[in-house]
């Protein structure tokens, strides 16, 4: 073979850079077709929002802006769910905020800690777009009209494809808004300022959650996810920490998610659904589908490993492809 010229002007040189580009761009066709034809199977829609894949990150897990892009590309997933922000800067609670539970699970009482919507939109939002992500905002508040404020400081901004109303933190002083109907349905109705589609995330820690869905999608939510943590406590027997209350979240948590998104599915066949809680693995995002929701959220996994939500998609890809089917056609498949 005749070696290369070193002078970088002469023409085999450059005949030589020619070919390597044109490799590495039919490399990079193929690996994008290769990654059309795996998430062809997982496009879905969550009521009104269409997306193209079930697996999303679940907010308070991915952080406010493109933490995750390190491990994986965002623009991938089908959503990426950020950390609820409220109309302001919030400090959440003082420390300490998270303990490890039985089995991978995780106890936490971080308390909604946030910078504010508009720092998030000056900040973070525009790198998450950067990144090619689908974006659904989160929201909280204390009063209906800090939801007003939170989802009216959201209205007309590009990008933001859909409102998450988190009405069922546990970890902040009060009443709880999910453990009611009518103030489930008053904070959701304050969520309309935002003008785009409204998903209301609910409490497992109730005693018919679908009595508060109800309230919820008659707010005007065209979705639920389902759910947020359960209340625990850790306490160490030997005294050297204090006790710790929280919610629970990762794998115990998930037979709850399942029973919520089934019983919500059966009273409501036609609401979008989002199923969350203990997701580390394509089969735990099956059994969620199966139950009748339409997408899934990767939480309390990607504090282990920050790769799960990829991870979790690529088997569930491969689960769907080795059986001939689509996510449209497992949605709901334990109710027929």
């Amino acid at each position: 073979m005749q070696a290369i010229p070193e002078d970088p002007r002469h023409p085999a040189r450059d005949r030589a850079r020619d070919r390597a580009r044109d490799r590495a761009r039919d490399r990079d066709r193929t690996r994008d077709r290769t990654r059309a034809r795996d998430l062809a199977p997982l496009a879905t829609s969550v009521g009104t929002v269409r997306l193209a894949s079930a697996v999303m990150t679940a907010s308070g897990t991915a952080g406010h802006g493109a933490e995750l892009g390190a491990y994986g590309a965002l623009g991938e997933l089908g959503a990426v769910v950020v950390k609820s922000l409220a109309a302001h800067p919030w400090p959440g609670n003082a420390g300490p905020r998270v303990r490890a539970a039985p089995g991978g699970s995780m106890l936490n009482r971080v308390g909604l800690q946030g910078p504010g919507v508009g720092h998030w939109l000056d900040h973070d939002l525009p790198a998450l777009l950067a990144q090619g992500a689908t974006v659904v905002a989160s929201i909280w508040g204390r009063t209906p009209e800090e939801f007003g404020a939170a989802a009216g400081a959201l209205a007309g901004v590009a990008g933001v494809v859909a409102l998450e109303v988190n009405v069922s933190c546990p970890n902040l002083a009060g009443h709880m808004f999910a453990h009611s109907p009518s103030a489930t349905a008053d904070a959701v109705a304050a969520a309309a300022a935002a003008g785009v589609p409204r998903w209301a995330k609910l409490s497992p820690n109730v005693a018919d959650i679908c009595e508060i869905a109800g309230a919820a999608l008659g707010a005007g939510a065209v979705g639920l996810t389902l759910v947020n943590t359960l209340l625990g406590m850790a306490i160490d027997v030997t005294g050297h920490r204090k006790p710790l209350a929280g919610g629970l979240s990762g794998p115990a948590l998930h037979p709850v998610a399942v029973r919520a998104v089934h019983d919500c599915r059966r009273a409501f066949p036609e609401a979008g659904i989002v199923g969350v809680g203990g997701v580390s693995s394509g089969v735990d995002a099956v059994e969620l589908l199966m139950a009748g929701a339409d997408a899934v959220q990767v939480g309390t996994a990607t504090f282990a490993d920050p790769r799960s939500p990829w991870k979790v998609q690529d088997e569930l890809s491969r689960w769907c492809r080795r059986r001939g089917t689509t996510v449209q056609e497992v949605i709901g498949a334990a109710l027929r």
